[in-house]
């Protein structure tokens, strides 16, 4: 079968479709068939040779930290699944995985998928399961978003940004999304109630909010200062001025950043799915690219100023 690795880190440039062999599930694990998995920025640190720690030094390394697709055979004890079950899931993060999310066929534990919504493609729904994870932990676990509460959403456009001006307006709050200008008519229909141009607006110039979620990782000493008392901010742009910034505010109690690595499993991906469902949350897909292309996703993914996700379709094996 084919699967997306890399053999050294570095740019895209590193990234191989290689032929592997199709992984077979043990005890309470699952094969899936993937039919799409998107571009996050955990892959490209992974990619990069950024979470060495996770990833290790030995190659090869496989690319994609999410999927959807179907079941294509289960292990003994893999409850609730059938072969040609639809499915969306990811892979942990934590973990080293030669083969990943972007490969014919992936090999998970059980409780990492569960059934995708009815209505979304397996594009559609290979947008939405980093994405949406994560802007729903940030409001929902991390920063206890409640109806009524102003909400800044930084980086507005991007995957986690789409998603997270959706479910901050389906929870109630009053949406600000701070993105490029040409992105404000799509943002608007998503949900915000106001959208501030991020190039010609300092953070200075903005009112208090009770809530901020940043995507973007920079300036978060700079934004965090435009919190209400008792506002709270989470951040999902980590960088090496973030992680400092993180430290530096935890004297400030509520008003601490807050930042969280999404790892959802079975159930939180159920209640992703009931959003989907209740139409709370939809896709938001910039591009979509094939296996072969990705390489070209990665870098589109780097250069930024998209709305939503870039997506990278699998072909149908015959394994």
């Amino acid at each position: 079968m084919k699967a997306v690795q890399v053999m050294s880190f570095g740019t895209a440039d590193v990234l191989r479709v290689n032929d592997v062999d199709c992984p077979a599930p043990r005890a309470g694990e699952v094969l899936v068939s993937v039919e799409a998995s998107s571009v996050n920025g955990h892959d490209v640190i992974v990619r990069s040779g950024g979470l060495k720690m996770v990833s290790g030094r030995r190659f090869p390394i496989g690319v994609g930290l999410d999927f959807a697709g179907t079941v294509a055979a289960t292990g003994d004890g893999a409850e609730g699944y059938r072969v040609g079950d639809r499915v969306w899931g990811m892979v942990h993060p934590r973990q080293r995985h030669p083969v990943a999310g972007a490969a014919e066929y992936v090999v998970v534990s059980a409780d990492r998928i569960s059934h995708a919504p009815a209505d979304l493609s397996p594009v559609e729904a290979a947008s939405l399961v980093v994405a949406g994870s994560t802007a729903l932990i940030a409001l929902r676990d991390s920063v206890h978003l409640t109806a009524g509460e102003r909400v800044l959403v930084r980086g507005a456009a991007g995957g986690v940004g789409t998603a997270a001006v959706q479910l901050a307006h389906a929870m109630g709050g009053h949406v600000t999304a701070l993105a490029r200008d040409r992105h404000a008519d799509i943002l608007t229909g998503l949900g915000a109630d106001e959208v501030l141009d991020y190039g010609s607006t300092t953070s200075d110039q903005i009112g208090a909010f009770d809530v901020i979620v940043d995507t973007v990782g920079m300036e978060l000493h700079c934004y965090r200062n435009r919190l209400a008392k008792g506002g709270r901010m989470v951040t999902v742009g980590l960088s090496p001025s973030a992680l400092a910034a993180i430290a530096a505010s935890s004297v400030h109690g509520s008003r601490r950043i807050r930042t969280f690595s999404a790892n959802p499993e079975t159930p939180g991906l159920r209640v992703l799915a009931d959003h989907v469902t209740s139409g709370a949350l939809r896709p938001v897909v910039d591009k979509v690219y094939p296996l072969a292309d990705i390489a070209a996703a990665h870098r589109a993914f780097e250069r930024g100023g998209v709305v939503g996700k870039h997506v990278v379709t699998v072909p149908r094996s015959s394994v």
